[in-house]
């Protein structure tokens, strides 16, 4: 062997312990196009592929992107003498050609694809190794102010180039608080919610942050990391609310008016308002400079302020910080008049009435600002209509138009209306308004009867509620239909009990006494009435009631014979329905108006259930009661005087039956036609339903169910379904083609518990379409077939018996008839 072939050898040998590879078919095979995946740093001399070719090749050749990396042994094995690096070339394109013994291309050449694999053998750099920003106190938290950026060779596909940027210190950190936060993904850097609320320049105008940024996304412990300084400087917030702007009203100067001025913190902001509350106009707006107009003349008696916002918003429409809140104050100008509260102001006083005495106030109105010198008003009357009995007879004070008397008391007999006309002025405008005083009666005058005495009248004792039985009469002499002329009359003596009433005619002042109240001739039998006639409105100082304003009535109430009187219209008692005969459920009381003995009895009672004591009133049971025949008994009681006109009343007693357990639990209908079918299939199941006729208690019924007998329980079981429903089954399905009848006890559970026992007859039948097929035959009650024709047969022969009886009677019947007409011809001679 030559020293070529040796070398040759060896150098495969090596390749092969390189590889590592154990069987030779992983990485052989024909030649074709292929992809290989590989990855950066590896070691030299890396096998990649043993490439076959036909039996004609004799070596292989390689050409494209080899970079001096890539070569191929004349058998075909393709492997790497250096190690790969991505960051110089990611991809490289070969091509393999196949050649035979004189250089001729046999196969091929075909595409070979060679990946270089990514590994994290780069650092992650910061384009900056110092970065300087500023930012505004009061900035958005949130929005970034400023970016770091770092860059890594490795593939930004994999973890490799994927890096996380932090913040690793902050200084100065005031209280521990971090002011400052970057996004780990995108290096942008913003204030925190308290980096907004607390940086302060005048307290540290500059902030030192160290950044780092780390690759493999910070989550492996062989990741490279870089850092580097970020120094901040704090700006003054210039974002800020202006002062309150004062408009005054209705301005005559050219519009838009500039009012005040908004700035953000860096020029290209685009500028809005926002109105607070939503209003039929808004008359104001921002251009993009911030300065803020207000568009038209503003009415402070339509709107006297105005509060809006200011919002500042980047490019994309982004709010920059919070909005700044606009406040205008319309400032007032006199240009309203005083008005009048109505078209005239009325206004009263009584006769009589002192000097001095306030009588009145005229309330005008300035719609102008309140507390202002263009809301102070002031009063003066220009005018007083009539002047009798002089002028100047009232006075207004300057500023709260107050009118008082001025001269003299007033008298209706000279006028009983004036009409003064009054001059409102605040310091530019003046209103004429009109106030009318009314001079008011004073009651100086009493009522005055008639006549003082209504003389005596007699009435019964049973005359009706609401009869007039007398008129009476008084007069005033103060001015008519005032509350000083109306008159009221009471009575004051002789009716304590209120039997008596009077009502006045508004429009007459006439009285008309009438019966409150029953009269009770056993009660009182003599009222005397003393009425007193009285005015709404109070009497004058010096003016009193007195003799003519009363007068004296006598009524006279008579007997009248009256039926008694029950203390209640309607008795009613409870009693349990199973009490013992003779037991007292109740009793009644009447008492007669003329003090007759009293007798009682009972009305209606149809079920003859009751008695009465005819002297007490004290009611019996006489036979046993029954709730679930009637629950709530009715009777009259009667009440019939003994002696005089035997007059008799009446009151209702009712008497409730309280429930008590007497009655068996039933079935609830009569449970005809239960069957199954013949021959049964599987064991079947009917239900039936229970009642009894006792009370039903809130809970509703609670029924137990069993078999009658225990005998049946091997065929038959009875199982509950609810407190009323049971469900009786069968246990098997040998069961003969007949009726059978199961007997049930059901138990009410009751006090004391009840029982009832009840029969289910069930009948085992063919079935055709579902319902139960019995042929006919022989039943109970119904004669066989050879009675039946026995009983036809008999029919028939009495029948025949009974004509042949009749025939045989008519025969002899029409032979004695001709034997006498023979006798009888030979007796009489023949006649023509």
């Amino acid at each position: 062997m030559t020293m070529q072939a040796q070398l040759h050898c060896l150098c495969l040998f090596t390749l092969y312990l390189t590889t590592g590879y154990g069987q030779e078919e992983k990485f052989s095979g024909p030649l074709k196009p292929m992809t290989f995946s590989i990855f950066e740093g590896q070691g030299t001399n890396q096998i990649i592929f043993q490439f076959k070719a036909s039996p004609l090749a004799v070596t292989f050749k390689l050409t494209g992107e080899t970079d001096d990396v890539f070569q191929i042994q004349p058998d075909g094995l393709l492997y790497h003498s250096k190690a790969l690096d991505r960051e110089t070339r990611a991809v490289h394109k070969l091509q393999v050609s196949a050649l035979d013994a004189h250089g001729n291309t046999v196969e091929g050449p075909v595409p070979i694809t060679i990946e270089v694999k990514d590994i994290n053998d780069n650092r992650p750099v910061f384009l900056q190794t110092k970065y300087e920003g500023s930012v505004r106190q009061n900035s958005r938290p949130g929005k970034p102010f400023m970016y770091v950026n770092a860059t890594d060779l490795d593939d930004p596909a994999t973890p490799n180039g994927q890096l996380i940027y932090k913040i690793i210190m902050q200084l100065p950190k005031v209280n521990n608080v971090m002011y400052f936060q970057i996004n780990n993904k995108t290096g942008a850097i913003s204030l925190t919610l308290a980096g907004s609320q607390e940086l302060d320049p005048l307290k540290n105008p500059s902030y030192k942050l160290v950044v780092s940024v780390e690759d493999m996304r910070g989550q492996n412990e062989h990741s490279f990391s870089g850092t580097t300084s970020v120094d901040i400087t704090v700006k003054e917030n210039i974002w800020k609310a202006p002062e309150p702007v004062e408009i005054e009203e209705n301005s005559t100067n050219p519009y838009p008016i500039k009012i005040t001025q908004v700035r953000w913190n860096e020029p290209g902001a685009l500028y809005s308002l926002v109105e607070k509350e939503k209003t039929s106009k808004f008359p104001f707006l921002i251009d993009q400079e911030g300065d803020i107009y207000v568009t038209q003349p503003l009415d402070r008696e339509e709107k006297d302020a105005y509060v809006f916002y200011a919002v500042a918003r980047d490019e994309y429409r982004k709010p920059l910080a919070l909005p700044l809140q606009i406040q205008v104050k319309v400032k007032d100008i006199n240009d309203n008049p005083p008005t009048c509260p109505s078209t005239v102001t009325v206004l009263e006083v009584q006769e009589n009435e002192q000097i001095g005495s306030s009588i009145g106030t005229l309330i005008a109105h300035d719609m102008d600002e309140e507390n202002t010198i263009n809301s102070v008003l002031g009063y003066r009357i220009v005018d007083q209509t009539p002047k009798v009995p002089r002028d100047g007879l009232f006075l207004v004070q300057a500023y709260s138009g107050m009118f008082q008397l001025a001269l003299q008391s007033l008298r209706k007999q000279d006028t009983p209306q004036y009409n003064l006309t009054v001059e409102v002025s605040d310091k530019d405008f003046k209103t004429l308004c009109f106030v009318q005083v009314d001079i008011i009666d004073i009651n100086d005058q009493i009522p005055i009867f008639e006549k003082s005495d209504y003389g005596n009248l007699t009435l019964p004792e049973d005359t009706a509620i609401g009869t007039v039985i007398l008129t009476i009469q008084a007069t005033d002499a103060d001015e008519p239909y005032t509350g000083s002329s109306k008159i009221l009359y009471r009575i004051t003596q002789g009716d304590s009990e209120g039997h008596l009433e009077i009502e006045t005619d508004p429009e007459t002042n006439t009285g008309y006494v009438k019966v409150k109240k029953p009269l009770d001739f056993e009660a009182v039998d003599v009222y005397n009435i003393v009425f007193q006639a009285e005015n709404p409105e109070p009497l004058v100082l010096d003016v009193q009631y007195n003799a003519s304003s009363s007068a004296t009535f006598r009524l006279i109430v008579t007997n009248v014979n009256e039926a008694p009187q029950f203390s209640q219209q309607l008795y009613q008692a409870k009693v349990r329905e199973d009490v013992a005969k003779g037991t007292k459920v109740g009793n009644v009381t009447a008492k007669d108006p003329e003090g007759l003995d009293i007798s009682y009895s009972l009305r209606g009672d149809k079920r003859g259930w009751l008695k009465i004591d005819p002297v007490t009133g004290e009611i019996f049971s006489v036979a046993p009661l029954d709730r679930e025949a009637e629950s709530l008994y009715r009777v009259q009681v009667v009440a019939t005087e003994v002696g005089g006109s035997s007059l008799s009343s009446t009151a209702q007693f009712h008497l409730t039956l309280m429930d008590v357990n007497d009655n068996p639990p039933r079935l609830v209908k009569e449970y005809t036609g239960l069957f199954f079918c013949y021959p049964p299939k599987a064991p079947g199941s009917l239900i039936f339903e229970a009642t009894d006729d006792d009370q039903q208690s809130f809970r509703g019924r609670h029924f137990t169910f069993s078999l009658g007998s225990e005998s049946l329980q091997k065929d038959w079981e009875v199982s509950k379904i609810n407190g009323t429903h049971a469900r009786l089954s069968t246990k098997h399905t040998g069961f003969e083609e007949r009726v059978y009848h199961i007997p049930v006890r059901i138990n009410d559970s009751g006090r004391p518990p009840l029982e009832g026992t009840v029969s289910l007859s069930v009948t085992f039948c063919k079935c055709v379409e579902d319902r139960c097929f019995q042929p006919a035959g022989h039943m109970p009650g119904i004669p066989t077939v050879g009675i039946t024709v026995g009983v036809l047969l008999t029919t028939f022969l009495v029948i025949g018996i009974i004509l042949a009886v009749v025939f045989f009677q008519i025969k002899k019947n029409k032979g004695q008839h001709n034997v006498e007409s023979a006798q009888a011809s030979e007796v009489k001679p023949l006649r023509n």
